[in-house]
């Protein structure tokens, strides 16, 4: 058996390449949207693919099953389960609980898992050369290392009002099913620490059944129904915009894109004139440069892991945008625009620097001069960080407004006296303080330590 686990930092997610040597075929397991990665694997492993499943239909990334069919000309294997508002609306093999898929000489027997979506699958693999014991088990949004997958986005990204409770008393049984299976099994989930599909997920890539059932806290509620529901529910972070996006193009015909897109490099006129008919500049260098100097109305959003997320959140699919990036990065950024569908880049330009245009400065102030503007009256201090996280601890005094939905309430920041932002550790802080000034707000500054020096340094916080 050929096994690849294939990991998409910027997302916390992980996909699968399964093959059969013996008979040269594979399956490709939650695909992203960038291909070009399985047709490399396979091709260097003489392997073709012919087999593609999805666990469910995903929120927070762009699945990539559709390309990969389009490309290879495999077969889509996908739920039939959860009920006719829960179907696939585009051609494909629909799977049910109990039913196998052969793949050469391995099999994946087909178990439905709801509660994180009332479609969820996960698929039993048994590698029949070496034993007919099941061995890895890919549970997609259902188990991850140390967590479950949460029943509260189909409520919170996709408006379906009401849901949250009956998608948690599902997870539950589903979760005492999944002991049943023999502890020795491998467990393979659909992310990692990080994805905003749960609340505590592991940094280990994967587990084993035994180890989840000793170790992760949904188990170890055995038939307290209630308290596990409450549990779940509780502290869930705030699911980025995009996922109501992703939750659509993810179920429906849409056109596809099976190779990764070369963005032009705009010249210094074309950018101009985008520039002043208001299409949306999108600054991703790091925030100490653009701090030094940033073209008045961009937004700061770095060119890091969480990438991709705060695109998802800051930019509507409707929208144009352009990025400045160095040329040698743009290929990972377009990969990971393309992951959640931002396909609406007109291009990029490399520097600020001679477009004719007065820079702006950031005023960011240290952890000294950031404690003079505490407790005053005529201050305002915001915390941007996510509800959960100020609520677990926060400097007296500071204001919630997070960043993900800063521009939603712009009410709350005050026009009239000079305002205080901060996050954990500056990142967010500083995509709050280039919305801030891009939305005419004028007197911000921007203590970039955060939480993360405050606390290091003995300060004091109100839980």
């Amino acid at each position: 058996m050929f096994f690849q686990h294939i990991y998409d930092k910027s997302l916390a997610q992980a996909s699968y390449l399964i093959g059969c040597q013996a008979k040269g075929e594979a399956i490709v397991i939650d695909a992203k949207r960038d291909i070009d990665t399985y047709l490399q694997v396979a091709n260097e492993n003489n392997l073709k693919i012919t087999h593609i499943a999805e666990t469910h239909i995903h929120a927070d990334f762009l699945s990539g099953s559709r390309e990969l069919a389009e490309v290879t000309g495999a077969k889509m294997y996908l739920s039939d389960e959860g009920g006719e508002d829960w179907q696939y609306e585009f051609p494909h093999i629909g799977v049910t609980d109990g039913d196998i898929i052969t793949v050469g000489n391995l099999s994946l027997k087909v178990i439905h898992t709801p509660g994180h979506t009332p479609e969820s699958v996960s698929f039993l693999l048994t590698d029949h050369p070496a034993t007919d014991e099941p061995v890895m088990i890919f549970t997609g949004d259902f188990i991850f290392v140390g967590d479950i997958g949460r029943p509260d986005l189909l409520e919170k990204a996709a408006g379906i009002v009401g849901n949250q409770e009956d998608g948690a008393k599902e997870m539950f049984h589903s979760v005492r099913d999944f002991t049943k299976l023999p502890e020795f099994i491998q467990v393979w989930p659909g992310h990692g620490a990080g994805s905003a599909c749960g609340k505590s997920l592991g940094a280990v890539p994967s587990s084993t059944v035994g180890y989840e059932k000793i170790t992760n806290w949904a188990f170890q509620y055995d038939e307290d129904e209630d308290g596990f529901v409450d549990y779940l529910l509780e502290g869930q972070p705030e699911p980025p915009k995009y996922f109501a996006m992703m939750k659509k193009l993810n179920k429906v015909e849409r056109p596809l894109l099976t190779e990764v897109p070369k963005h032009k490099k705009l010249s210094k006129g074309v950018f101009l004139e985008a520039y002043h008919n208001g299409v949306k500049i999108i600054d991703t260098r790091n925030k100490e440069d653009f701090a030094d100097g940033f073209i008045p109305s961009s937004i700061n959003i770095q060119g890091n892991n969480s990438f991709s997320t705060w695109v998802g959140w800051l930019v509507d699919y409707s929208e144009p945008f352009i990025l400045i990036a160095p040329e040698e990065k743009m290929d990972d950024l377009t990969r990971k625009l393309m992951r959640i569908g931002m396909d609406q880049m007109l291009g990029y330009i490399v520097t600020v620097e001679n477009l004719g245009l007065d820079l702006q400065t950031a005023d960011v102030v240290g952890i000294e001069e950031f404690r003079s503007y505490l407790n005053r009256d005529d201050i305002q201090v915001v915390d941007v960080r996510n509800q959960t996280e100020y609520e677990t601890a926060h400097i007296e005094n500071a204001e919630n407004v997070f960043v993900g939905t800063l521009e939603d309430n712009l009410d709350e920041i005050s026009s009239s006296k000079p305002v205080v932002i901060h996050c954990q550790s500056g990142d967010r802080a500083t995509i709050a303080y280039s919305l801030l000034k891009k939305n005419g707000f004028v007197n911000v500054k921007n203590f970039s330590g955060g939480m993360k020096e405050w606390t290091e340094k003995a300060n004091p916080v109100k839980k």
